[in-house]
């Protein structure tokens, strides 16, 4: 209850005012109410890809996707959170061979008692490993970095260029899933015990199409951003994918026949979507498109889950933190939505209202200058606003956030009165990226009709 109390008094505060940069037209500082707990710089200039936390406080750490040059992933040791250190620095074999951006996302697993990092790879088409979409390492026995090894890889021949995105996700069968946006009209889904056992081909179990109204031609890219969670009201392991076309939810309780449900295309301003994030009763989505003076939108899926309608193709709401801008992706926690917001850094959005989302705080982490009055050192990056904050992960126990930016590397932050979430104290399913790999999908009989 006291969590929920000091989340009260938080959303009942009106927006706030920026500060003021230290350079002109660089954004910079943030909001009294978010506060940098640690930074450490990754690289430079778009190096820095995903960033992932383990939500066990018993196992501190912390894994981010390192790109071109640095194409592999950073272990990160969070036991003093004040003192962030990097662990280990992990790079693929023959690097200055590869061609592309190398590792792009990084998601953990556990099973049989053991932690894993997958780490999704993304190398040219016609180039060294253009069909490796994903590396599976054993990290059960951090902070010893001795003890990482590498226990499998994931290709994909037939669909060469690697992932866009990947989600782990424990199956209401009791599984663990891969589900991975690879180049192509479809997500792939892996079993991950059948992927760590050594079972090769034999571990790709289901594949989740993007309809063909999504896809302008064969071998088009599909899928740039996906989501899996479990409905308890409805019984359903849910797929939500963001891509050619739009959004799209699939029940895919089972994995090996994907059902359509609902939809969301033909709406203004989305030609394409980026990500997506589902609020825990997967009534709305959280949708982002990733290209320039396009906001973040929010749509009610209620209607095309009930099947008053075919698709959805109005928002309800929309937010953006300047519209000169872009949004990469959000990870909701009822009632909050924490934003990588690229040159704006870490946002925070109350969607209580989801047709008026509202900001409840902010930190920039990007030195970026595109607007005018910079020349070509000040501004590496060019004139472009893909650059900045594009990933943000939430420590569920104790409300630790994560965000990994393209070019400063990666922060820690702290917001006031947001010690922790759980769904329990909204009523609301405890469904956010974080999963519960003891148990699985749990449905609490109170939420359950």
């Amino acid at each position: 209850m006291m969590l929920r109390l000091s989340l009260l008094a938080l959303l009942g505060a009106r927006a706030l005012g920026a500060q003021p940069g230290v350079l002109p037209n660089v954004k910079s500082g943030g909001s009294p109410n978010v506060r940098v707990v640690s930074h450490i710089p990754l690289g430079g200039f778009f190096k820095v890809g995903d960033v992932a936390l383990e939500q066990d406080v018993r196992r501190p750490f912390a894994y981010v996707a390192q790109s071109l040059d640095q194409a592999g992933f950073v272990a990160i040791d969070l036991r003093v959170p004040e003192h962030a250190t990097v662990l280990r620095r992990w790079r693929i074999e023959r690097a200055d061979q590869h061609q592309g951006l190398g590792g792009v996302t990084v998601r953990y697993f556990q099973s049989g008692g053991r932690t894993f990092l997958v780490l999704g790879t993304q190398f040219a088409r016609g180039t060294l490993d253009a069909d490796l979409a994903a590396i599976v390492f054993d990290v059960t026995g951090l902070p010893d970095t001795a003890s990482i090894r590498e226990v499998a890889r994931i290709r994909a021949p037939d669909m060469p260029g690697g992932v866009r995105d990947l989600f782990t996700y424990k199956h209401s069968s009791g599984r663990p899933l891969l589900i991975a946006a690879v180049r192509g009209a479809q997500a792939n889904v892996y079993d991950l015990d059948a992927v760590v056992g050594g079972q090769g081909a034999a571990a790709l179990v289901g594949r989740v199409p993007i309809p063909a109204s999504g896809a302008a031609a064969a071998g088009d890219d599909g899928y740039d951003g996906i989501f899996a969670g479990y409905d308890p009201a409805a019984s359903q392991d849910k797929f939500y994918g963001a891509g050619r076309g739009g959004y799209f939810i699939y029940d895919i309780s089972r994995v090996e026949s994907p059902l359509l449900l609902t939809s969301v295309v033909g709406a203004a301003g989305v030609t394409r979507g980026g990500s997506i994030a589902p609020t825990p009763d997967g009534r709305y989505i959280v949708g982002s498109t990733g290209y320039q003076y396009s906001p973040l939108r929010l749509f009610d899926l209620g209607p095309g889950l009930a099947g008053k309608s075919q698709t959805i193709s109005r928002p309800v709401g929309a937010w953006t933190a300047d519209w000169h801008d872009a949004a990469r992706a959000a990870e909701v926690r009822w009632p909050l939505a924490f934003v990588s917001s690229m040159e704006d850094g870490l946002q925070v959005i109350n969607v209580v209202d989801p047709s008026n989302p509202v900001t409840v705080g902010w930190h920039f982490t990007c030195l970026c200058a595109h607007e005018t009055g910079f020349d070509s050192a000040e501004r590496p990056q060019g004139t472009s606003v893909v650059n900045g904050a594009i990933a943000v992960d939430v420590r569920n126990a104790d409300g630790l956030i994560a965000v990994s930016d393209a070019s400063t590397g990666f922060w820690l932050f702290r917001l006031d009165g947001f010690g922790g979430w759980r769904g329990a104290d909204w009523s609301m399913p405890d469904v956010s990226r974080a999963q519960d790999w003891s148990r699985g999908a749990i449905a609490p009989k109170s939420l359950v009709p």
